[in-house]
């Protein structure tokens, strides 16, 4: 069922990409692809399971296992977060072999086909050479002194005429820590908080979703602890695929514990052939199905009742959306069989430790925060939160997707999630040593400084939307593009006409990528610029893996041709706009290129609310040299050591108070089993320290937000307490512990009333010193939320997709009403009503969702290019049931017509006719591109660049839905028709 493929001749089978590679017609044979290639015969049949000795050109595997006179360095894989690292040895200046690092804690030695073929990212002869701008229609090199002139004068003259709002900054998770911060730090000093990243359409409604419930959005334990699980539920992720080298984690554990391995999909997925436990869903209902897992854990008394009285708040309001969703009404909705659904409720809830995974299955949704939300109440009621072997363990897709994210590359946060507000913005300028004047200055007016962005999904909505929908001085003009891929953006045909309206449109990245083939097939022909981006192979820094863990990269080759460093263009864009003296202040520049050691430390410096105070530059180095000292299943280095005694591996977030301090970052969050500065803690209460409900009789009464007679190890408060300011230490006399220094500090960030300054505005760290002295947490002590007030569903509540083949569940589960929100309309409850009243479902009565292949990653241009990886799969196609099949004629292997039910979109790829989907559902990978509509857009990229594999974009065929809470994008349930072509 996971392989079944009608087999194809070799030549039939190669032929695409030899005939690229050959740039002949007629292909090459499999040994002539070798060879051409320079790869070792039979190399790339068994790529996925090499110890990846074998993972270099045949030239340099000649000189033994390590070349004479090589140097070692060590960086991270740029693909997935699971943070494996690459161990690259190095030669007069060329990368000439490749091995997986045996040391790390993390990867152990291994891994996937991506990981093992990521030298040839550097040394690929398909990446951008040099800057190039399309004139008249034609491509032409240029120099990068008239490129960034020619930009920075255009940017400008946008800013001029329709105000910094105009121009969107849309940066990359593929960029370090460093990068992505000083990408955010350039949009505030340019002077809008358009500025977004990959998140946005991948966790966003995870770190939404889980900071409302219990403080922080990310991973609470890592793949390492999952070792501990007893039961394991992975929900709409596929780790074999997406994730691979996270999977050893996983089975051994499921295998030395005997654990239960429950996955929960609409699809058989190379995961779920792994599992104990298979639970099909129709796709969009997780609601339901968690709900209904919940009616049965109520049922039988198998909530932890005291885990709920001390942290949590709540309770009885879940209590009453869960008593709606009974077994049948659950079957009704999702198809789950209530048996099936019992089974897998009484294992999560009695069979502990257990943790529930998951990944764009569950967040790529209209309602993806609340399925987020949902998860993690399920988690609180069972208690299986900040324990060993619990937690939401949230697999994030590309290398820095978390750092990223972190460090402030978004559109409703400065960096580490201080907001948006005056206080936010003064914090910053304290640290950049800028005047708050100054920065507010820069923006448009003092409202939209202190407004949420435009969502990178929107982009385009508001290029072409009325100007009076789009609530800025203007629409969007221009878009600079820094390490992100166009196709990965849903409603395609939607996004050519935004395309083409761009005044200007500026594409770096180390491949031309889709921005480019998509643009000049809208008709573009001027202004578009495309900039050569080094890989982060040739750069230094550090990236944060899923987990928290930070881990420094360090630069294995200088980088080729003429690409740049991202930090590098920041600080000539930065230079040309005349802001670099005042964002460089405290950041060595040479040649042109900022320190990344001096920005961590910037990062440092001002990272207080999210505990990336103490990852200094030089105690991640130590991590990286010392990786063997590392346990296994802790990641925590013996006490004893000299260089990295204690720490937990990557010193992950929160890692409290100044590197000094030298606290040993926090492997599992809210872990009331340790001291603060062991790595334990407490829920953050960040939303008040009282409620006022309003009770059955019409009166209130005020309840307390804090945590009840539970507190971490060594507490010195033994209950619930509020967030540390210096009136709390004085309150507490704990204020004379602080020193001068720290106190001259504090009286420097507020003259006028120290008092009010808190944990995360002290500069100096010495209140948060204080309090892990004490053994307190220093953002306090309270409870997580399953009444999350503020939301749009405060109690998550199902809702039907937008196009959904359930008509007759709408009325009763409809989307929520039309709303501005992120600065334009989100007009879902219109669309969805009209999808009802013109019979959308029987014109389109197939369920298309996506995902991901091994081979694979994000929007593909990058993996796409590598001949490794590109022999393995050279298709695009879409998964369909057999029965579909049958019905419309469809052959394995043949080619197929899929339309989308907007735009009159249809895009043509090859069926395969697989189990793995059930009736009614279709499956697309969502890595293709250079494919529009059935054309080839081959032609459209610059001479040498366009990728081996071309194919058409899943998002060609994806439709209208927006989560309210984030702007994420719904991909993972639509509606299509299938037919033979």
């Amino acid at each position: 069922m996971l392989i079944k493929r009608t087999q194809r001749s070799e030549t039939a089978s190669h032929g695409s990409v030899a005939a690229t590679l050959s740039g002949q017609v007629g292909g090459l044979d499999r040994r002539a692809f070798l060879r051409r290639s320079g790869l070792a015969g039979g190399a790339l049949a068994a790529l996925g399971t090499l110890p990846v000795g074998g993972v270099r050109k045949a030239e340099a595997a000649a000189a033994g296992p390590l070349s004479a006179g090589a140097t070692v360095r060590k960086n991270i894989c740029t693909h997935c977060a699971v943070g494996c690292t690459v161990t690259a040895e190095v030669l007069n200046g060329v990368w000439v072999g490749q091995e997986p690092s045996w040391d790390s804690p993390i990867n152990r030695g291994s891994h996937c086909a991506k990981g093992a073929s990521v030298r040839e990212l550097v040394h690929s002869e398909r990446r951008l050479r040099y800057p190039m701008k399309l004139a008249g229609g034609q491509w032409t090199r240029i120099s990068w002194d008239t490129a960034i002139n020619e930009i920075g004068d255009k940017l400008m003259q946008v800013r001029e005429k329709s105000g910094p709002d105009s121009v969107y900054w849309l940066g990359s998770a593929k960029m370090t820590n460093e990068g992505s911060y000083l990408f955010r730090k350039l949009g505030a000093f340019w002077g809008t908080n358009n500025t977004d990243h990959q998140a946005r359409i991948c966790h966003s409604t995870t770190v939404t979703g889980v900071a409302n419930t219990w403080g922080y959005g990310a991973m609470t334990n890592s793949f390492n602890d999952i070792r501990n699980s007893k039961t394991l539920i992975i929900w709409g992720g596929n780790p074999a695929e997406a994730h691979p080298v996270s999977l050893q984690h996983l089975l051994e554990g499921k295998e030395l514990n005997r654990a239960n391995f429950i996955v929960v999909d609409p699809r058989l997925t190379r995961t779920a052939a792994h599992a104990t436990e298979y639970v099909r869903l129709r796709p969009g209902t997780d609601i339901p199905v968690l709900y209904g897992m919940m009616w049965h854990v109520l049922k039988n008394g198998w909530e932890d009742q005291e885990f709920i009285r001390q942290r949590v708040y709540g309770f009885d309001d879940l209590r009453k959306e869960v008593e709606k969703w009974t077994p049948d009404e659950v079957e009704r909705v999702s198809g789950v069989p209530p048996a099936q659904l019992e089974r897998v409720a009484k294992m999560f809830a009695t069979e502990k430790p257990s943790t529930l995974i998951w990944c764009m299955g569950q967040t790529q949704h209209t309602v993806g925060t609340a399925n987020v939300r949902t998860s993690c109440i399920a988690l609180l009621l069972t208690g299986n939160v900040g324990k060993a072997g619990t937690g939401a363990n949230i697999f994030r897709g590309h290398d820095n997707v978390q750092g990223a994210t972190d460090v402030g590359l978004d559109i409703v946060t400065l960096p580490f999630y201080y907001g948006l507000a005056e206080g936010a913005w003064k914090h910053w300028a304290r640290v950049w040593e800028v005047d708050y004047d100054y920065l507010a200055s820069r923006f448009s007016d003092k409202k939209q400084m202190e407004t949420p962005g435009i969502p990178l999904t929107r982009w385009f909505d508001a290029t072409i939307l009325p100007k009076s929908d789009v609530a800025q001085q203007d629409n969007i003009k221009a878009v600079f593009v820094q390490g992100h891929a166009s196709n990965s953006i849903t409603r395609i045909p939607e996004s050519l006409k935004g395309l083409k309206a761009l005044e200007l449109l500026v594409v770096a990245d180390p491949h031309p990528t889709t921005w480019t083939s998509l643009s000049v097939e809208a008709g573009r022909k001027d202004d578009l610029y495309l900039l050569p981006i080094a890989t982060q192979f040739e750069c230094k820094g550090s990236r944060v893996a899923s987990n928290r863990s930070l881990q420094w990269g360090e630069q294995i080759v200088k980088p080729v041709f003429e690409c740049k460093d991202d930090l590098e263009l920041i600080y000539l864009m930065a230079k040309k706009f005349g802001v670099a003296d005042k964002m460089f202040k405290n950041i060595r520049v040479e040649n042109n290129l900022p320190e990344a050691e001096d920005v961590l430390r910037e990062i440092n410096r001002g990272s207080w609310s999210t505990g990336y105070c103490g990852q200094s530059p030089e105690r991640l180095k130590a991590h990286m040299k010392n990786q063997a000292k590392f346990d296994l299943v802790t990641m925590r280095a013996p006490k004893d050591d000299p260089e990295v005694g204690g720490d937990y591996y990557g010193l992950p977030w929160p890692c409290w108070g100044t590197p000094e301090l030298r606290h040993p970052g926090t492997a599992l969050l809210y872990n009331t089993n340790l001291h603060v500065m062991d790595g334990g803690g407490t829920f953050r209460p960040r939303f008040g320290l009282e409620r006022e409900e309003k009770l059955p009789d019409g009166t209130t009464r005020k309840v307390s937000l804090l945590a009840e007679g539970s507190y971490s190890k060594g507490s010195a408060i033994q209950d619930g307490y509020p967030e540390f300011t210096l009136a709390v230490l004085k309150k507490l006399g704990w204020d004379k512990e602080l020193t001068e220094a720290e106190m001259a500090t504090i009286n420097k960030v507020n003259p006028a009333n120290p008092d009010t300054v808190s944990w995360s505005l002290d500069l100096s760290g010495g209140i948060q010193r204080v309090a892990l002295m004490h053994g307190c947490v220093p953002y306090g002590n309270g409870k997580a939320r399953m009444n999350a007030f503020g939301l749009p569903d405060p109690i998550p509540v199902h809702r039907e997709p937008i196009y959904t083949p359930r008509v007759e569940l709408v009325a009763k589960y409809p989307t929520l009403p039309d709303a501005k929100q992120f600065r334009v309309p989100n007009i879902g409850f219109s669309v969805q009503k009209a999808a009802v009243e013109k019979g959308i479902a029987k014109q389109f009565p197939l369920i298309l969702s996506s995902g991901r292949l091994v081979e694979y990653e994000g929007g593909g241009e990058e993996t796409r290019t590598n001949p490794w990886l590109a022999e393995l799969q050279q298709d695009m196609f879409i998964e369909i049931n057999p029965s579909d099949a049958a019905d419309r004629g469809i052959k394995d292997g043949g080619w197929v017509w899929v339309s989308g039910a907007e735009n009159n979109s249809r895009a043509r790829m090859k069926a395969l006719v697989t189990e793995r989907v059930g009736k009614g559902v279709a499956w697309m990978p969502f890595h293709f591109g250079g494919w529009f509509g059935g054309n080839d857009l081959r032609k459209n990229y610059p001479a040498g660049t366009d990728p081996i594999v071309l194919g058409e974009s899943a998002n060609t065929i994806t439709t209208y839905g927006y989560d309210p809470a984030t702007g994420m994008q719904e991909p993972k349930v639509t509606l299509c028709q299938i037919v033979a072509a």
